[in-house]
């Protein structure tokens, strides 16, 4: 759902009940393992974890005044719905992530370019998720984002 929440507590408030509890326990697993330097805050109707102006000045390239995005927290229809921006320019994470996925969760892993869909909210693999958000801090997301995405700007 893209919400026209102002804060995140906001956003998890409108979340149906069907996925609420799931959502908060996923949001916690973020946080408690999200990498020095990031910061919570809405962007795009979502939750969203950025990299600040203050660390990357710079902010995205294709949106004026929006910091770096990292990942972001949705409560979609029929999913939850966690972006994450490194995961297809990083190979190597990639195929950790995919690799490791099925130790974790019996569901097979939906996955588009950089969104993780969880259908079966009662199956989300936390810990996972958890190792997936620690692995990239914010030094090395700069870096790597720089290379991918404005390689040819």
């Amino acid at each position: 759902m893209q919400s026209k929440a102002a804060t995140p507590d906001e956003y998890v408030s409108e979340i149906a009940d069907d996925k609420h509890e799931a959502f908060i326990q996923l949001r916690k697993t973020i946080l408690e393992n999200l990498p020095k330097g990031y910061e919570e805050e809405m962007s795009y109707g979502m939750i969203g974890y950025v990299v600040p102006f203050s660390i990357y000045p710079k902010g995205y390239h294709t949106k004026d005044k929006l910091p770096l995005p990292f990942l972001a927290l949705a409560a979609q229809k029929n999913f939850i719905a966690l972006y994450h921006m490194g995961i297809h320019a990083s190979e190597p994470l990639l195929k950790w992530f995919t690799e490791e996925f099925p130790k974790h969760s019996k569901p097979k892993l939906d996955m588009g370019k950089g969104c993780i869909r969880f259908k079966n909210v009662s199956q989300i693999p936390y810990a996972l998720i958890g190792q997936l958000v620690k692995k990239m801090g914010v030094d090395e997301w700069i870096d790597l984002y720089e290379l991918t995405y404005l390689k040819n700007k």
